[in-house]
């Protein structure tokens, strides 16, 4: 199993403070890499350090707020300066807004949900590609989500921005093969803290599980065994490829129809 091991390496995870990101942070943790833990909130970010060196591995938390250029050059910056160098990326940090009409979003919005998505992340990848390129084992996985191949009425923000993702994935892949391998996991409905506050509302869960093939809901483990595989040794030879970890969805799995009208439109009759 030395393969699926880590021992050395220096991953930088994004998101880290709860849900997937933090998952990943513990499973790499234990695969035996270094990990920086990037999130928002810094109180929060220290815990799962914390947590990440009882695995006997360094493991640092650096608060940063990824829609700031200014940020991600200091997230980079002390990575480098901790670590000596970059082997993994995890592209995670990110959040495609609640569903609603298109009618009902606003070039603001939509701008605002594109930059903090799509032009964040491209431009932490942009800074860690030279220090990549200095490992022997590159590796960059980016978080994105199964509305990025099922468009589902009420989400056309979150079908577009991660069909992107997705797409820049195959295309990054293609640009740097055999130096740096890019994937994308593409993930299903996951109980993360994103999620959980949605479901607690009726019977949203339980419609939603019913619709997922496996008749589970994801957890954050699901997701980050996935992206253990595709930083190990074991993945050497995948790239460019788009990993669907969703339960086996074929089609949709969220329950409330959506139709074309506006807010404004549905107020007036």
């Amino acid at each position: 199993m030395e393969c699926f091991k880590l021992t050395g390496s220096t991953a930088l995870i994004t998101g880290a403070g709860t849900g997937i990101g933090r998952a990943t942070a513990l499973c790499f943790a234990e695969a035996g890499a270094n990990v920086v833990v990037a999130a928002r909130t810094q109180s929060t970010i220290d815990a799962v350090a914390e947590e990440c060196r009882k695995f006997g591995v360094k493991s640092i938390a650096v608060a940063t707020d990824i829609t700031r250029p200014q940020d991600l050059d200091r997230l980079v910056s002390t990575t480098v300066e901790h670590f000596g160098g970059i082997d993994i990326l995890i592209n995670n940090a990110g959040g495609a807004g609640a569903p609603m009409s298109a009618l009902d979003i606003t070039d603001e919005y939509l701008a605002e949900l594109m930059h903090f998505n799509l032009t964040s992340r491209f431009g932490l990848m942009r800074r860690c590609i030279p220090h990549l390129l200095e490992s022997k084992n590159a590796s960059v996985v980016t978080t994105s989500s199964v509305l990025g191949r099922m468009p589902d009425p009420g989400f056309v923000t979150s079908n577009t921005i991660n069909a992107a993702l997705s797409h820049m994935t195959r295309s990054l892949a293609t640009e740097f093969a055999p130096l740096i391998r890019f994937n994308a996991i593409e993930v299903g409905a996951t109980l993360t803290e994103a999620l959980k506050p949605l479901l607690e509302h009726g019977t949203l869960a339980q419609q939603m599980t019913d619709k997922t093939p496996m008749q589970r809901l994801g957890t954050a483990e699901d997701i980050a065994y996935g992206a253990l595989y595709l930083c190990s040794p074991a993945a050497s030879w995948v790239t460019g490829k788009i990993l669907e970890i969703d339960g086996g969805q074929l089609s949709t799995n969220w329950p409330i129809p959506m139709n074309h009208l506006s807010q404004q439109q549905r107020a007036n009759g």
